[in-house]
């Protein structure tokens, strides 16, 4: 079994930064592509950024220039580190993980999510 945990966000003022981690734990045999998303109150999940196994990313419109995705295969962790930093940033940001158990299950698993409020 696979359990994935996301940390990192909490109060910035506007123009601060944050680093979000994602980190995936248990039977592991390899992590496919990983994204983040966030979902304000009111609005539906939205897609921020996305990295595959190789290393390739991409981000949404909104966010580009300001955030980068990255990830440490070792630990089995990938990263968001957002930069200047804006209200409308404010959402629970969770991350998606493709995983391969060791049994050779593969599927996608959500995290719980983690608050990020950008505020003066």
């Amino acid at each position: 079994q696979v359990q994935v945990v996301e940390s990192g966000g909490g109060l910035v003022q506007p123009g601060g930064s944050l680093r979000l981690s994602c980190a995936a734990s248990g039977s592991i045999f390899s992590i496919y592509a990983v994204g983040w998303y966030r979902q304000a109150p009111g609005e539906q999940r939205e897609l921020v950024a996305g990295i595959t196994s190789s290393g390739s990313t991409n981000y949404a419109d909104s966010v580009k220039g300001r955030f980068t995705i990255s990830r440490d295969n070792a630990k089995n962790t990938v990263y968001l580190q957002m930069n200047s930093l804006k209200s409308e940033d404010t959402a629970v940001y969770y991350c998606n993980v493709e995983v391969v158990e060791v049994a050779g299950y593969r599927y996608k698993l959500w995290g719980q999510g983690t608050q990020v409020t950008v505020s003066s």
